[in-house]
C-alpha cells in the first residue's frame, strides 16, 4: 500500500528521525501511540504503517506514529529507547497516551517503555513483539538482529538486563496479539512473556506477521477492536 501523508508532523528532537506523525487530529476516540517494527534497522521506517494509522483515524482514533533512530542511522542501544522515552515525554505534554501499540521490534520498545516509565500509557498492546531478546538471539532472528541492536555479541550479557522485556516487569496492563502463522517472530516469544508476567495473549489463527496492520484484513479488524 502507498504511504499516506500525515495531517501534521512534529519534532521531539534535533535528529531527522526524531519526529511524530499525527493522524486523526481532533478525533475524540482513544489516543493511540504507534511504534513500528523492522528489527530496529534504518532500512525500515514508519512509512509502511502510515496506511494503518490513517485507517485508525477513519475509525475515530487519534493516532501518533513515532519515528526513532535506528541501527545504521544513529540508533541502536541506548539511543533508540532514549528516543522512545523522549517521544512519550512530548506526547505526555499533549495529553498522554491511552494505548501504546508496538509491532515486532516496536513491540519490544513498547514493552520496555511499559516497564521503565511510571506510566507509559493506560495500557500496552503488543503485536508479534520481540518479547524475549535472549531467546530471539539464540534463534538468530533476522540474521542476529538482537546482537546488532545491542551493540554486538560482547555487549549482550551487559545490556540484556536493561533491554529484554523478559527481565522487565510491566507497570501497566499488557495485551499481546500474535498470529499462529507468523514466520518472522515466533509465537513462543509471546507465550514466554505472557507466562512470565501475566499478560493477556490472544492468538490470531492462521494470521501472519503483517496482516493485523493491513487495513481491510480480518486481523486488522481484530486489532482495531482491541485498541478501542
Amino acid at each position: 500500500m502507498k504511504p499516506v501523508p500525515p495531517e501534521r508532523t512534529e519534532p521531539y528532537g534535533e535528529h531527522p528521525s526524531q519526529v511524530i506523525d499525527f493522524y486523526g487530529l481532533g478525533a475524540r476516540g482513544p489516543r493511540i501511540t504507534v511504534l513500528h517494527g523492522g528489527f530496529w534497522r534504518e532500512a525500515y521506517d514508519r512509512s509502511h504503517l502510515s496506511p494503518f494509522a490513517a485507517a485508525l483515524a477513519e475509525r475515530g482514533m487519534a493516532v501518533r506514529l513515532v519515528e526513532y533512530r535506528r541501527v545504521g542511522g544513529g540508533g541502536g542501544w541506548p539511543e533508540t529507547v532514549r528516543d522512545v522515552d523522549a517521544a512519550l515525554d512530548r506526547l505526555d505534554r499533549l495529553g498522554g497516551t491511552n494505548v501504546l501499540l508496538g509491532h515486532s521490534a516496536g513491540g519490544q520498545l513498547a514493552l520496555w517503555a511499559a516497564s521503565k516509565r511510571d506510566r507509559a500509557a493506560d495500557r500496552v498492546v503488543a503485536v508479534a513483539p520481540v518479547a524475549d531478546l535472549a531467546r530471539a538471539h539464540r534463534l538468530r532472528l533476522s540474521e542476529c538482529a538482537v546482537a546488532e541492536f545491542l551493540g554486538g555479541e560482547q555487549q549482550l550479557a551487559e545490556r540484556l538486563p536493561e533491554a529484554d522485556p523478559m527481565r522487565l516487569p510491566p507497570r501497566v496492563p499488557v495485551e499481546i496479539l500474535h498470529g499462529t502463522a507468523d514466520t518472522q517472530v515466533p509465537l513462543e516469544l509471546s507465550r514466554r512473556y505472557a507466562d512470565e508476567w501475566g499478560a493477556r495473549l490472544h492468538l490470531l489463527t492462521g494470521v501472519g506477521h503483517y496482516a493485523p496492520f493491513t487495513p481491510g484484513t480480518p486481523a486488522f479488524g481484530v486489532l482495531a477492536d482491541a485498541l478501542k
